[in-house]
């Protein structure tokens, strides 16, 4: 593989790129890992269905249903891995103990103390995310825009504890925890009043940021959505009334974009550089969405290329936060986390090893015949062998043996358990 890579180093060094710069960069890059992957978003403060525009399909053997499985196979999945990771939490994963229960209202920093340990071991940073979902005070498909203040109140309760968990969060391993506020707010039918749900949500969102909190430790977003199963009609966080919000109020919260939150012609891609020009950061959720947001697995696809593409030409991987979210329970979900984590990976690593610098001279020139000629040449230029490389660095696998580990892991750990 030197030999290989040695070879590989000097082509690309002949386009301009140093690969070794590219793979020391990439390691630096945090990706969050999506706890509700492992258990499709069932959490564990309730034992009912999911609701509130939120389906898992499938029903592949080997879910994990308790706080040690999931810890298990999250710990697998970055094992076999490479790169930085985070991991992103939601608040119905709060683990409760010796028979105590606390409504999303009431949590506490303690009910989270088992994923800061299990961070702390693993050397992680946390995010967050509050649960405005599968829950019965989420009535008439409405949470934070709900026209009865008891129902507003509860979830404005919930996200004021949400930033304190997360500050908990950054405080105890040292490293920023983005939280996130979306909610499947929506009807399914024709409205017929637009605004008033949205001036109660906009209310609802800026009471749980009158929460105190340190701007450098804890990232409140806002994110947004098209539609959703039982709010097909009208969504009360459209894609415009987060983005303004986020612009509104940007001292304190971010955008945060999720590539399947949108319409099939709209893509995230275009969209970061955009939103660059005016906010200091912003957040993502790398998704698939195959219909709608269909949170299918991410691959190594155009868009998925494209969003790492344009985080790099920005100059911008420290300024973006990157987390998947995906579910898919109709596969093994160790093997879905780790080929999202790796595409996400290979996106980024191909990013940094495109000669931008080159590129964008030629566009700023008017070469555009150059410039077409040299970005179809440049995706031929030797990835794999700098992607193996890469994997090496970072002790863990570049062709399929990884894959071989988590059919061993099946057989001798997900299989057995009920």
């Amino acid at each position: 593989m030197s030999t290989r890579y040695e070879s590989a180093k000097e082509i690309f060094a002949a386009a301009g790129v140093d690969t070794d710069a590219a793979i020391a960069k990439l390691k630096s890059v945090p990706v969050a890992l999506h706890c509700w992957q492992g258990d499709d978003v069932t959490g564990f403060d309730q034992d009912g269905p999911l609701s509130g525009g939120i389906q898992t399909t499938g029903n592949y053997p080997g879910k994990a249903t308790t706080p040690e499985e999931l810890f298990a196979d999250m710990e697998m999945v970055m094992k076999l891995n490479p790169g930085t990771k985070k991991l992103n939490v939601h608040a119905c994963y709060a683990i409760f103990e010796d028979g105590e229960y606390a409504d999303r209202d009431k949590l506490e920093p303690k009910h989270f103390k088992k994923w800061v340990d299990f961070a702390k071991a693993n050397n992680v940073g946390l995010d967050f995310n509050p649960t405005f979902f599968s829950h019965p005070m989420q009535k008439d498909g409405l949470t934070l825009s709900h026209p009865d203040k008891e129902v507003r109140d509860f979830w404005i309760e919930h996200g004021k504890a949400c930033i304190r968990i997360s500050t908990y969060f950054a405080k105890e391993t040292g490293i920023p925890c983005v939280m996130n506020i979306w909610t499947g707010d929506g009807f399914k039918d024709i409205p017929a009043d637009r605004m008033g749900p949205r001036m109660r949500y906009k209310d609802s969102i800026e009471k749980i940021l009158s929460e105190t909190y340190d701007f450098n430790l804890v990232k409140p977003c806002v994110e947004s959505k098209v539609f959703g199963i039982g709010v097909e009609s009208y969504t009360v966080g459209s894609a415009e009334f987060t983005l303004s919000f986020a612009s509104e109020h940007k001292e304190k919260c971010l955008p945060l974009m999720d590539n399947g939150h949108y319409h099939p012609t709209e893509v995230v891609s275009d969209k970061i550089p955009a939103l660059l020009c005016f906010f200091p950061e912003l957040a993502l959720h790398v998704t698939r969405p195959v219909r709608w947001d269909s949170d299918h697995v991410v691959l190594l696809d155009d868009e998925t290329k494209e969003i790492a593409k344009e985080i790099v030409r920005s100059d911008a991987l420290d300024r973006v936060y990157i987390a998947l979210d995906f579910f898919d329970a109709s596969i093994n979900r160790i093997s879905a986390w780790s080929v999202g984590f790796r595409s996400l990976q290979k996106a980024l690593l191909m990013a940094l090893c495109t000669p931008n610098a080159e590129l964008k001279s030629l566009q700023d020139k008017s070469s555009f015949t150059k410039l077409m000629v040299m970005q179809e040449e440049a995706k031929l230029l030797p990835f794999e062998d700098v992607w193996a490389k890469y994997c090496e660095t970072c002790g863990v696998a570049s062709d399929l043996s990884w894959f071989d580990e988590i059919e061993k892991y099946e057989k001798e750990v997900l299989s057995k358990r009920i």
